[in-house]
């Protein structure tokens, strides 16, 4: 994800029609200007949405969501044959209509049965922590039309994950952490774990893998539907992060949290398989202490004798290929993947050779390649060699011999696809055109003949388009979004302009700037850093940003030059050395790096007033925002820090020690790289704004920096929402006052608009 030197360019005009009964139809120009009203709180920046889709077995037709012609507001889910186009309205919003009930169910997700002939919608959704993932599911019989209610006798929105097996007879699903299955055709209920508690959880996972390892759903069905398997998690020894709620009744709530914050104790995590039928649980017996390593990763083999685990180390620099006897519990160790540094969880595991073989990404010569593992014996061999990163695999096609994959060797702000053969023979292909710059995204059907389409770029929004591979012809627009682009082109604007800065010692950076619309290069203007800077994400992509890009939009409107720039450690396709060199230094190499950047930019840009330089950035970017100010307080003169961690031992387990090492191991990459020991140092403008019930970055964060602030008699202004989570969005009116907050704040400690340049 990184930048080569380009501007994208773009048509600025745009107009819409209206019809008056008594005047001709006449054009009305579109309002050239930003305001935080229109971005935030108006409907007029909504894109098109399209989906979700999902592709038949068949690899030819794919269902998504429409609105239905007959019943307002519900939906039915529609048939198409992607050569022909041909629709056919699968399932009507009529037919789900439970009885004595009215209105449709709203469909917020849905899945097939492997034969297509049963229907799961989930609907009624709760949120946990992050995403909704509790409601309600019901089965649709798209042969009998009777539609029936999982669970039923349960607690409406009390199930989580529902999932038919390969046979389409059982569903299995989660029910207050422990796991049943249901009889499809009787409504018959097994539950298959007993011990499900706040302390024991089946079947799904704690906050911590839930939130790093993305372990929500946590159990399998086997290919043959008899067993599943599920991740257990005992959080008993954790200790409690409260959240108080202090709004919500007459005395505050206190909302615990089991959440293990670095160095602190784990879960203890173990794979359990049942019958489906239910009966006795066979642990899989996996050596070393549960609560200090981590099950990153379940599948299942394609015999249904196995399952297959990814078991990471505590300091997760070692990931291990383990296969655990179904039966037995017996485990053995097939492959390891190992870094000095730390290794990523493999999501794009596929099976290949009738189950022989499996594919692999790793880094072990410097970048990731996808590698083909023997079962037998662990050899890997190379399939994309080469010196650049895949980015995922997309699909593999086993009999035409090819492997589908992204990446972006020559631009790595940007994302392709590419093919190449399983043998590692021959070159690679590039599928995407060429006239397609920015970044695009694919779901692939399952024989690999077409795909779903989305592309963009940071200036224009995405477009989703159905195309015939290997020849990657568009068969027919799904979302052109053409109302939304026609408003995108005709706002004020000059296009953006990526490039690259060189920091001294070959290290290029990639950025992005967006200049006012009447820019004068004579003249000198603030300049306001977007910035996140961490492992988890890069900010220079070109793809397009949607309200964060049209705020940054209006302050250039306004007279700011926006600039975003990542330095090194960021999760760029330019190699494990570019990714990796920040391990044990999170928040002393990256600040540094980026400080390099904004100077080398200022020698070279006299239109840059180094007296108006601001920095923002939220989470990761929040953190690095308080390191700039307080490191490079002559350099940075307004910052605006959300959502952040001020020091990183209050944060989790699996994250910060991922990157950073054991705080007994690494006390001053700890101290050195936490901004709050730099507070004493600031000298500019400071805002900071806080969620109070943050469950991923604590409220106690921002206190404790408050603290210190205090303490060492600095000025700054402060935020907190209350009860409020990390994004910051829930209840009336949140998102515009909070970017009014942060827009007046800058406005007035950083005033817009050209000086005289020097």
């Amino acid at each position: 994800m990184k930048t080569r030197f380009k501007v994208l360019i773009m048509a600025l005009a745009a107009v819409s029609c209206f019809a008056n009964a008594s005047i001709p139809t006449q054009k009305k120009a579109l309002d050239p200007h930003l305001s935080l009203e229109r971005i935030f709180e108006s409907q007029e920046f909504t894109p098109e949405h399209f989906g979700p889709a999902r592709w038949m077995k068949d690899g030819v037709s794919y269902t998504t969501l429409e609105s239905s012609g007959s019943v307002k507001g519900a939906k039915d889910i529609v048939l198409y044959r992607a050569a022909s186009g041909k629709r056919k309205i699968l399932v009507p919003a009529q037919k789900l209509i439970p009885k004595g009930v009215a209105p449709p169910l709203t469909i917020e997700d849905y899945d097939w049965s492997a034969d297509g002939k049963l229907l799961v919608v989930f609907t009624n959704s709760q949120r946990v922590w992050r995403r909704n993932t509790k409601g309600d599911f019901w089965i649709l019989n798209l042969a009998t039309g009777k539609l029936t209610q999982l669970g039923a006798g349960f607690a409406a929105s009390s199930l989580q994950f529902a999932k038919i097996s390969p046979s389409g007879q059982q569903a299995a699903y989660v029910q207050e952490n422990d796991l049943y299955s249901e009889d499809i055709a009787s409504g018959k209920i097994v539950r298959l774990t007993f011990d499900g508690c706040e302390t024991m959880i089946n079947g799904t996972g704690d906050w911590v893998y839930g939130e790093e390892l993305d372990i929500r759903d946590g159990f399998r069905w086997s290919p043959d539907g008899r067993f599943i398997s599920f991740w257990q998690f005992d959080v008993s020894g954790i200790r409690d992060y409260f959240l108080i709620n202090n709004t919500g009744s007459l005395y505050p709530q206190v909302i615990p949290i089991k959440y293990p914050k670095v160095g602190e104790m784990n879960s203890a995590c173990r794979v359990g398989i049942v019958s489906a039928l239910g009966g006795p649980v066979a642990w899989l017996k996996v050596a070393g202490d549960p609560r200090d390593n981590y099950i990153a990763r379940m599948f299942w083999t394609a015999d249904s004798k196995e399952v297959v685990l990814e078991r990471l180390n505590r300091l997760q620099n070692n990931n291990q290929v383990l296969f655990g006897n179904a039966l037995t519990g017996n485990v053995r160790s097939a492959y390891v993947d190992r870094d000095d540094a730390w290794v990523e969880v493999v999501d794009d595991f596929r099976w290949l050779e009738n189950g022989a073989a499996f594919t692999w990404l790793s880094e072990r010569d410097g970048w990731r390649h996808v590698y083909i593992v023997s079962r037998a014996d662990g050899r890997a061999r190379l399939v994309t060699p080469g010196a650049f990163d895949v980015i995922s695999v997309k699909m593999i096609d086993a009999q035409g011999g090819w492997l589908y994959y992204m990446a972006s060797p020559d631009n790595p702000t940007q994302r392709y696809l590419f093919r190449t053969r399983l043998d590692g023979q021959g070159k690679a292909e590039r599928l995407t055109p060429l006239n397609q710059p920015g970044s695009h995204s694919y779901q692939v059907s399952p024989n690999g003949a077409w795909a779903i389409h989305v592309y963009s770029t940071f200036d224009s929004p995405e477009v989703t388009d159905l195309v015939l591979l290997p020849q990657h012809t568009s068969a027919r627009v799904l979302a052109p979004n053409q109302v939304l682009r026609e408003r995108i082109r005709a706002l004020e604007r000059k296009p953006t302009e990526f490039f690259q800065v060189d920091i001294g010692n070959g290290i290029l950076l990639d950025g992005w700037s967006i200049k006012p619309p009447d820019f004068d290069p004579t003249k000198a203007y603030p300049l306001f850093i977007y910035i996140y800077g961490e492992p988890a994400g890069q900010t220079v992509l070109d793809r397009w940003g949607g309200k964060t890009y049209l705020w940054h939009l209006m302050l250039a409107q306004q007279g700011y030059i926006v600039m975003s720039i990542d330095p090194r450690g960021t999760p760029a396709p330019r190699g494990r050395e570019w990714r990796k060199c920040i391990y044990r230094k999170v928040g002393i190499m990256a600040p540094a790096d980026h400080a390099a950047a904004v100077k080398a930019l200022m020698a070279q840009k006299p239109y840059l007033d180094a007296s108006r330089v601001g920095i923002w950035g939220w989470s990761g970017g929040g953190q690095m925002t308080l390191n700039a100010m307080f490191k490079y307080p002559d350099l940075y003169k307004t910052g605006m820090a959300v959502a952040f961690v001020s020091d990183q031992r209050l944060y989790d387990t699996i994250y910060q020690e991922r990157f950073m090492g054991l705080p007994k191991d690494n006390e001053e990459g700890y101290r050195d790289g936490s901004p709050v020991n730099f507070a004493k140092d600031l000298k500019g403008n400071l805002l900071i704004v806080h969620g109070t019930g943050d469950d991923n970055v604590h409220y106690q964060n921002f206190e404790r920096l408050v603290n210190e602030l205090i303490a060492n008699n600095k000025p700054f202004t402060m935020m907190a929402y209350p009860n409020r989570s990390h994004g910051i969005y829930e209840g009336k009116g949140t998102t515009l006052h909070l970017y009014k907050t942060l827009t007046n704040f800058l406005n007035r400690d950083m005033p817009p608009g050209p000086r005289a340049a020097k």
